[in-house]
């Protein structure tokens, strides 16, 4: 296969200048959304250059505890965005959440560096960075909506929750239906793109190793490897989040306080 055609600063230039339509396009159809596409634009490239050179120095270093530290980085900062897209009302969210993330993250990243790709180091910044953003990510986005919707259901739901109680229902029996419906909402995005991948879709880490020069076999096995991946750590962190949420909405005496 050909090598990468290297992109230059004028190729950069021409793909700006698609954001620039695109906020000519929504000035012209009076949408409102100039500011926020030039905002989007602008931080898209601050924090991708500013990630690129932080991803160049720790492969320099190759150390454990610089990869390690990044990692705990994109952990807070996926942690805190999912706090606050879920609710800021209730206190104890956050290191549900980013203990939530962290498992998930944990457990499936060492099952596929462990058992699955086993580089020559297990702290091998090359897999580890981008597998741990990639989970992250995904997990972040099932784990927002799962735990949104769950919180506006039991919010929306105390008269139904307070009833199942007095009748002798526990707190997990109680919000048993509205967890099950936050779950599979939160599932749906990564089971459609599993539905459709590679007849709609072709996902990010296929056509990045196709543009590489990488063979599409040896590209395709990779990515079935991170559907199956993705699918695991996105269930495993709604999971756990949901069930936090619902022990958030209940006191020691397992009394309803939502």
């Amino acid at each position: 296969m050909a090598d990468l055609i290297q992109l230059d600063l004028g190729d950069l230039a021409l793909a700006l200048a698609l954001i620039g339509m695109a906020i000519a396009l929504s000035g012209w159809q009076k949408l409102g959304l100039e500011w926020q596409f030039a905002i989007a634009a602008g931080r898209t490239i601050l924090q991708l250059l500013i990630a690129g050179y932080i991803l160049a120095f720790i492969f320099a270093l190759d150390n454990p505890f610089a990869v390690l530290i990044a990692l705990a980085v994109m952990l807070t900062v996926a942690a805190t965005v999912t706090r606050n897209r879920i609710s800021t009302k209730l206190k104890q969210l956050f290191p549900i959440v980013w203990g939530s993330l962290f498992a998930s993250t944990a457990v499936t990243l060492s099952y596929i560096i462990l058992l699955i790709i086993q580089p020559p180091t297990w702290y091998e910044p090359q897999y580890l960075i981008p597998l741990g953003g990639m989970i992250l990510g995904n997990a972040m986005d099932a784990a927002t909506i799962a735990g949104e919707r769950l919180t506006s259901a039991i919010s929306q739901s105390r008269l139904e929750i307070e009833t199942h109680l007095s009748l002798g229902a526990t707190p997990a029996q109680a919000v048993s239906s509205y967890r099950t419906e936050a779950v599979r909402a939160g599932l749906i995005p990564p089971i459609n793109r599993m539905m459709v991948v590679g007849l709609v879709t072709l996902p990010g880490i296929l056509t990045g190793q196709v543009l590489s020069g990488i063979d599409p076999l040896e590209a395709t096995l990779y990515q079935i490897l991170i559907m199956f991946v993705l699918a695991f750590a996105n269930l495993v962190a709604v999971l756990l989040i949901t069930a936090g949420v619902c022990r958030q909405f209940f006191n020691r005496n397992a009394q309803f306080n939502g």
